[in-house]
Formats: structure tokens, C-alpha cells, sequence
């Protein structure tokens, strides 16, 4: 048999550039040429990645240049693609999420016109920008025609320090910044993970107007804020419990992984991995569809738990795992930060006051901090598998 059993596939007409630099002009340049169609694509990735996962990321995204030097065996993108986000990859090989000019521009927008800001006021980016948390930071302030406030990470003295109207912090970050007045800030936009009440009331209480956010890389961020979804962004609930959003801040897929991509979209619905509820349009997030921990037949939301672990008084900060168990199949674990913690049975009985019995912990780790990852959020998986409870 002669010639090719599948016919040939055009070449993707853009390149694709690995921006592998610390945060600061250089990459807002990078992005904003993306954006406007001046210059490629581009995949920000952090200079401080270890090499092998900068080499596993790049063996797996296979963007055409590094740094604007060509690569070989490189894939170029769609030509609507603008950005490549890299997501974590705690769990495997990381995927590329492909974000349209068009879809950034549409989310940065929508965020603007819900907070109020205005053109020339100024944002502060702290967060990676390789991140999609720091990457809309820069979209932001493109749309609002100012430079960013940009820092190489994050300093409680800095950001307090530096001028800018808004911010986009994760909830560890503003907890170290509640001994300031944080009425200096018009906004502080706050996702990441899920706020504990005490937070929020206790920045609330130093002058801050927290707003809280809900997205990922898929939606290029956030896409609903304090519970509601920004403009034209439609939200529902599946029958398996997982909230589906629609609207035209979607990505464009998965990078090289159709497979991905099909399993992740229901026409023009993009499936979350988030489980939730919608009430009068309030959207609530009740946690991670893999983060039920099953112990003994019995399903317990993993961030509804910690939620209620963090409400006791000697408690700080707290999540809620599942580790491998011989008996039950995974056992209940509350991981927290506290001056003072109470035993596990002290625990144990605050929790079984709020929440059935077999989602209190059956183990109590103390920490000084919760572990996390760059993008700010608790490294679960670290915690599942990685840590053995301290002395």
C-alpha cells in the first residue's frame, strides 16, 4: 500500500514561545504582542521550575521556541490561540490550557466592569504570572492602559507599600496582610482556594473590599464573583453534582490532547471538576468532585469538612483529606494551623456537633503552615501522600 493511511493535517499557522522569565516587562511585553497578534503565542513558565519539570513541561507542550530561540520537534497553534497556560501537574504531565486573545479580553472586561475600575488605575500582579491568577493581572491592566505593578513574589511590606488600586491575592496571602489597613486598596480580588468567614470578616474589618472569585485556566480565571457569574457567563448544575459554565472567556482546548478536550466539554458547556448548588443564581461551591473522600461506603466533601474544621475557635487555617486506610478504604484527615490545637477527640466532637460522624477526622496533623503550591493553593496531594504528622 503506498502513500499515507490518514491525509495529511495542515500546519497550525503560529508559533508558540516558552517565556521562561520572572515577572516583569519583559513578559507583559510578550503578552500584550500576543494578544494584539504583534508577536507568537505564548507559554509563560516560571524560571524557578526545577529543570525536570521544565523539561517535562516542555517534552509535553512542545511549544516551537524557548525564549525566542527555535526549538526542534515544536507544534505550533491555532491562530487564535494567544496563551498556553501550564497547569500544575501535581497529578501527572501537565496540560496545556489554550486561551483565545478574544476569551481573555472577554473575562478581563467582564472583571472591570464588575468591580468598577477604572481606565488608568492600576494593578498589582504577585502572583506568577505563568499562573492564569497572575496572567489576567497583566490582560487587566492592558484593557484599564496601564503598566502593572508587577513583583517577583510576595511581600506583605511590598504590596502594602505599592500604589495599586487593585490586587489579586490567594487567601494565605491576605490572611499575612490583616495587621495593615487594607482600605489602601479599591479591591482585593481573592481566589484561589476557598476564604474562611474568619477571613473575610477579619479583612473586612481592616478596611478591605474583599471580592471573592471562583474559576480555573478553562474560564482564563475568574468567572463568578461573590457567588454570581459575570457578564454573559451562564452557570448550571449536572445531574452528577458538577457545575458546568458557559460563555465566551472558554479556552480552546487542551494543547496536543483532543482526547482531553472532548472529555471536558458538553458542547457549549465547559464540565468543572467542582461540585455545587445554585440558589437564586448564587452559586455555591460545596468542593472537588475527586476530593470526596469515600471512608466505609460513606462520601465526604473534603472542603465542606475543613470548612467546619476551620470554624473552631483554637483553629487558624485547616484542610481536609483523605489518606489511605487498611480498614475503612480512606480515613478522615484534618490537617491545621493553630497556636493551640485541641486533641482529636476535642475535634472529633466539635465536628460531630455540625457534620455526621463519619466525616469527623479520624486524624490530626498539626502544622505551622499549610503547604502550598506556586499558584497559591494547598498542595493536597503533598498532603495526602507526603506528610507523616508532626511531634
Amino acid at each position: 500500500m503506498t502513500g499515507s493511511a490518514h491525509p495529511e493535517q495542515p500546519s497550525p499557522e503560529r508559533e508558540l514561545n516558552a517565556v521562561v522569565l520572572p515577572p516583569g516587562p519583559g513578559l507583559f511585553s510578550a503578552v500584550a504582542a500576543a494578544l494584539d497578534g504583534r508577536g507568537p503565542a505564548v507559554l509563560p513558565l516560571s524560571p524557578a521550575l526545577p529543570a525536570r519539570a521544565l523539561r517535562a513541561t516542555l517534552d509535553a507542550l512542545r511549544p516551537t521556541h524557548v525564549n525566542g530561540v527555535r526549538r526542534e520537534h515544536g507544534v505550533g497553534v491555532s491562530p487564535e490561540v494567544a496563551v498556553v497556560i501550564a497547569t500544575s501537574g501535581t497529578t501527572g504531565i501537565p496540560k496545556g490550557v489554550q486561551l483565545s486573545a478574544a476569551a481573555l479580553r472577554a473575562s478581563a472586561a467582564a472583571s472591570l466592569s464588575r468591580l468598577d475600575a477604572r481606565p488608568g488605575e492600576r494593578w498589582l500582579c504577585c502572583l506568577p504570572p505563568s499562573h492564569v491568577s497572575g496572567l489576567q493581572v497583566l490582560v487587566r491592566s492592558l484593557l484599564s492602559e496601564t503598566e502593572p505593578i508587577v513583583h517577583d513574589g510576595f511581600s506583605p511590606e511590598a504590596v502594602l507599600a505599592s500604589g495599586a488600586d487593585h490586587v489579586s491575592l490567594v487567601p494565605t496571602q491576605l490572611r499575612r496582610l490583616l495587621s495593615a489597613d487594607l482600605s489602601v486598596f479599591k479591591t482585593i480580588l481573592l481566589g484561589g482556594a476557598a476564604a474562611p468567614a474568619d477571613l473575610l470578616t477579619a479583612a473586612r474589618a481592616a478596611g478591605a473590599r474583599v471580592v471573592t472569585t471562583y474559576g480555573m485556566s478553562e474560564t482564563c480565571g475568574g468567572c463568578v464573583y461573590d457567588g454570581h457569574p459575570l457578564y454573559n457567563v451562564d452557570l448550571k448544575i449536572g445531574d452528577d453534582g458538577r457545575i458546568r459554565i458557559a460563555g465566551p472567556m472558554l479556552f480552546s482546548g487542551y494543547r496536543l490532547r483532543p482526547d482531553l478536550t472532548g472529555a471536558a466539554r458538553d458542547g457549549d458547556w465547559f464540565l468543572t471538576s467542582d461540585l455545587g448548588t445554585l440558589t437564586d443564581g448564587r452559586l455555591s461551591i460545596l468542593g472537588r468532585a475527586d476530593d470526596v473522600i469515600n471512608t466505609g461506603g460513606e462520601k465526604v466533601v473534603a472542603a465542606a469538612a475543613a470548612a467546619i474544621v476551620a470554624e473552631h475557635p483554637a483553629i487558624v487555617d485547616a484542610v481536609v483529606v483523605g489518606r489511605p486506610d487498611p480498614e475503612w478504604g480512606e480515613r478522615v484527615v484534618a490537617v491545621v494551623v493553630s497556636p493551640s490545637p485541641p486533641s482529636l477527640a476535642e475535634l472529633r466532637a466539635f465536628t460531630k456537633e455540625r457534620l455526621p460522624p463519619y466525616a469527623a477526622p479520624a486524624e490530626l496533623i498539626v502544622l505551622p503552615e499549610i503547604p502550598l503550591l506556586p499558584n497559591g493553593k494547598p498542595d493536597l496531594a503533598g498532603l495526602r501522600y507526603g506528610l507523616q504528622r508532626e511531634p
